[in-house]
């Protein structure tokens, strides 16, 4: 089983997010106010859900409802692997590999991620 979290602000106005088999397993608010970053809502609506089903076609699903706008991005493990997705764009890497993880962080920074956001666990 696979499961992460989704910021329900991150998604694309007018994005349909349904990839099939996906499940909610919980709603909740956060006020971020003291992190968030310039342009970036102060509070946020996690969304954190669970799937038995394709990961590629969940990161790809991902990929197109992610607003390209503030480098918003989802994470999640899969097996052995961790996939970071943005707007557009997916990585796939080994969990411990460090070269794949910095590609992801640098691309983070490029599409305007905060420093103190690329910090996901592997």
């Amino acid at each position: 089983m696979i499961t992460g979290y989704l910021i329900g602000e991150s998604l694309r106005p007018g994005a349909a997010f349904e990839p099939p088999g996906l499940r909610l397993r919980k709603v909740s608010r956060v006020d971020l106010s003291a992190s968030s970053a310039d342009g970036q809502p102060q509070v946020w609506t996690f969304v954190e859900w669970e799937t038995d089903g394709d990961v590629d076609g969940l990161a790809e699903a991902f990929a197109d409802a992610l607003a390209p706008e503030l480098g918003w991005y989802v994470d999640f493990g899969a097996g052995d692997d961790h996939v970071v997705v943005f707007a557009g764009k997916v990585f796939r890497y080994r969990r411990g590999d460090e070269a794949g993880r910095a590609e992801a962080v640098a691309y983070g920074r490029s599409v305007g991620t905060p420093e103190h956001q690329l910090d996901w666990q592997d």
